[in-house]
This record gives structure tokens, sequence and C-alpha cells, in this order.
């Protein structure tokens, strides 16, 4: 595998939300505002798109084959910081069907920026520590792949604030756990410990500390970045599509899916790699412009 460029920050925006590298063909993404418990405020929000839209489109990010999301501190996430529900241009305007709308196509918004994570054409793997509350479940939830600590917990704290989860987390825990357990989850907001999740698949290994699930989200993404990037792609694409499909249709989707991407370069490389025992060579994918950004008239 060879070496990616350290850092594709200088095709971003400046970034104070989060810290963002590219290093070895893994994309880092950390929340790096711990002394707000990471809070989502519309800033947040601001860059977070910003970050996907460049993994997804700019060509500095072709080498990334795999993103981990980490924080820092000691939650991982509080979700929507409280004073943003005050700011004057956040409240919604409850009096007239008009402002209710409006609402309406603000929850559209953010809910497609989250959706940019479960859509992004690279694994996301989260490494998550203490709390990880409301919105910062619903991110979560848009993860491949979850390494926690020992000390963390998921909330649906929505409820607890007067009203319903609305950007993911109702529609999403469905597809990864029983619905008894996230109808209790969401008509109590209490915590969820961080093993009871382990037990139902929510994430796939429970650590000791922040650097062992930062480790081993780090170890899986390197495994992944092995592999031919657009094998990895449509493997997504066939996951995604059979959780939402009967197995009837997956299978005839897969058929499309295999014939569009087959490559007998690709299997051979990976075959004569593993005979010779070295590191398999694969060409890049992604960073496809944007349709609004090509330059033509």
């Amino acid at each position: 595998m060879t070496a990616s460029t350290t850092s594709t920050t200088s095709a971003l925006p400046a970034l104070s939300h989060f810290r963002f590298t590219l290093q070895d063909h893994i994309a880092h993404l950390q929340l790096a505002q711990p002394e707000r418990m990471n809070a989502m405020s519309p800033g947040f929000w601001r860059e977070l798109d910003a970050v996907l839209q460049h993994l997804q489109h700019h060509p500095d990010a072709r080498p990334a084959r795999a993103l981990v999301i980490s924080s820092s501190g000691k939650h991982f996430c509080a979700g929507m910081g409280l004073e943003t529900f005050a700011n004057p241009g956040f409240a919604p305007d409850d009096r007239s069907p008009e402002g209710r709308s409006a609402l309406a196509e603000m929850l559209w918004d953010m809910q497609a920026t989250l959706t940019r994570i479960e859509q992004l054409r690279m694994p996301v793997i989260a490494a998550i520590q203490g709390g990880c509350v409301g919105g910062a479940l619903d991110l979560v939830a848009c993860a491949c792949i979850r390494y926690a600590t020992q000390d963390a917990f998921f909330c649906v704290q929505e409820i607890n604030i007067g009203m319903v989860a609305d950007i993911g987390s109702l529609q999403r825990l469905p597809k990864l756990l029983p619905m008894g357990l996230v109808k209790e989850l969401a008509y109590t907001g209490r915590r969820w410990p961080a093993a009871q999740a382990q037990q139902h698949g929510f994430v796939n290994a429970v650590l000791d500390s922040p650097e062992a699930a930062l480790q081993a989200a780090m170890d899986c993404a390197l495994d992944i970045a092995r592999h031919p990037p657009v094998a990895i792609w449509g493997s997504k694409q066939a996951l995604h599509y059979a959780r939402d499909h009967s197995v009837e249709d997956g299978l005839r989707q897969m058929g499309w899916l295999q014939s569009g991407i087959w490559s007998n370069r690709h299997v051979m490389e990976a075959v004569q790699a593993g005979q010779q025992k070295r590191e398999a060579s694969f060409p890049d994918t992604g960073g496809y412009p944007r349709f609004g950004q090509l330059d033509m008239p």
C-alpha cells in the first residue's frame, strides 16, 4: 500500500470544531471541542458537511479508502447544544404553518448531512468514548463499524427535553437493533451502556480506553485499505441495498453491480500478492467532481 498525503486540510476551509488528516489511505476526522463536550452547533454541522463533501468529491481525497471518526475529551459528543435551540436564527417558528414547514426543510438539510456519512464511497468507522448523546447517536448510527470504550454510553436524549428524535436514530436503529429495545431507548431516554450495546451488535468491540478504541478503529481501517477500493465500494453498495430490499431484489442488484465493477486485474493482483506475501497495489477511486462544479458552459 503506497503511503498517501499526510493531510488535505489545505483544500478545506479552516476547521475549528474538528481536526482532519489523511495518511496511509486513512482519513481521520476528530471532534475537537472537548471543553464544549463537542456539542453540535451550527458551525459543527457546516464543517462536518464540508469535510464529507471534500472526501466524496475533491481530487485531493482520492487516496482515502476509509474514514475514522473519533473524538477528544471525556465524552464523544453531547449532541445538539441547548444554546442552539435558544438562537433566534435556529429556534423553530411554531406559530404558523409556514414556520413549521421551514422546520421540515431544516431537518431534511441536517438529515442529509448525516446521510452523507452513510453514503460515503468508503467505509466509516467510529471510535466512541463517554457519552454519545442525541444527535451524536444519529451520527454514529450512520457508521459501518463502531468501537467503544468501557465507559461509553448511548442515549436518545431528545425525549428527555420534550421532543421526538428527528435526524435519524428512529429510522436507522430499527435496522440495527430489536424493535423492542429501540422503543425502550426512544421512550425512556435512559443511558445504554457500551457493554449492552456490544451484546446487541451495535458496537463491534468494547475497549479499555479511548486510545485503545481509536487504535482498533485505525487497525480496522488499515485492513480495509489493503483491498481494492472499488470492491469495498461495491460491498458497501450491496449491503445497504440488501438492508432495504428483499433477498430476491438484492441478488438481482448484485448481478448488475458485480458485472459493472468486475476486474480480472484486481483478482489476479490480490491472489498474486497473497502468494508472494507482499502488499497488493490497486488504483484509488472517488474524488469525482460534483456536477454543478464542472468547468464547462
